[in-house]
């Protein structure tokens, strides 16, 4: 039961919260709209700005909303569009902090997979994919996932999935070659095995034909014999990247598998610190709970009334405490740390 006067206080606040939460999502709504190439400088800076006023929750969720409903559309979105709108998130990843990257694409990663499962005509799946292409390009994530996703569809090969493939190879197939040259051969014997073992209808396809060669131009760096392939919107707009990233991009490229994403809800997100869980299966798994007995030498009463004193309130916590507070010097506490 709720007293009338608490239910009152909870309403209120229940208001307050979404007139905050409505405000905030004019204000990203309307940054978002007028992302262009030249503005991205001053609009990012606002950005930050605003993740520091609010709740890093509050303003991952606006901003992932309001960016997938700009870019998963059932027309193609405009590659140039897309790709300023990724840049933007990869700017606000590298400078706020690596959930903001996370949280859009376990977002967008979630869609894809739900989506990929329905029989949508529209062009959702494609937009989807350049999404991700594009988290890659801007050195979001790292070549794992993208790999992952190459080898499902591989896996399935209908046409839907040889079109996915083409665009993907299309916009990170040479970047795929540059970081990770023995997968990608992998994936081509592969590809090559299962056009060979496909049905009859769909062997002779050219579009079947097509695909192998343009796999075969990313295995001899041709890249001539891939139509349409530009690299230079995306070199330039890595070049504005370098300028507004105010540290490197290697150390916060996410590493992380596309069953991971998938099942993040169950088994938590290793990849964000601090948001990695054992599940629930783990908490009522009494019978393999194993005690480890924590070896570290005799330590005095003192000692242990100074780690109780400190709050140390767990035995590997006091094995630490006691390690440091009795070690002779670095190399003994070193010693006994790895022990």
């Amino acid at each position: 039961y709720v007293p009338p006067q608490v239910r009152k206080v909870q309403e209120t606040l229940d208001d307050k919260k979404r007139e905050e939460l409505g405000r905030l999502k004019k204000m990203v709504n309307g940054l978002v709209n007028r992302l262009s190439e030249p503005n991205l400088p001053s609009i990012s800076g606002q950005m930050e700005d605003l993740y520091m006023a609010n709740s890093r929750k509050d303003m991952n969720d606006t901003l992932t909303d309001i960016l997938m409903s700009a870019c998963v559309t059932a027309v193609a979105m405009p590659a140039r569009l897309m790709m300023e709108h990724v840049l933007l998130v990869s700017i606000l990843h590298h400078n706020v902090g690596v959930e903001v990257g996370a949280h859009f694409l376990e977002a967008v990663v979630k869609k894809f997979d739900e989506i990929s499962k329905s029989d949508t005509e529209g062009k959702e799946c494609e937009n989807l994919i350049a999404l991700i292409a594009h988290l890659y390009n801007f050195h979001v994530v790292h070549s794992l996932l993208i790999f992952d996703i190459l080898k499902k569809l591989v896996s399935a090969f209908t046409e839907k999935e040889i079109e996915l493939i083409l665009f993907l190879l299309k916009n990170v197939g040479f970047s795929l070659r540059k970081d990770d040259a023995l997968a990608l051969k992998e994936l081509i014997t592969e590809a090559q095995k299962k056009a060979n073992t496909a049905e009859k209808n769909l062997r002779d396809q050219t579009r079947v034909r097509f695909m192998l060669e343009t796999m075969l131009a990313l295995r001899n760096n041709d890249m001539r014999k891939i139509p349409g392939y530009d690299p230079e919107p995306v070199e330039k707009l890595r070049k504005l990247q370098r300028t507004l990233v105010h540290s490197s991009g290697k150390e916060t490229q996410l590493r992380v598998s596309l069953e991971s994403l998938l099942s993040a809800d169950q088994v938590g997100r290793w990849w964000i610190v601090g948001s990695a869980w054992s599940g629930a299966p783990m908490i009522n798994d009494t019978d393999k709970k194993t005690q480890q007995k924590l070896h570290i030498g005799k330590v005095s009463s003192k000692i242990m009334e100074l780690a109780r004193k400190q709050r140390m309130n767990t035995d590997i916590r006091r094995s630490i405490f006691c390690v440091l507070m009795t070690s002779e010097d670095f190399l003994d506490a070193f010693e006994k740390l790895l022990k």
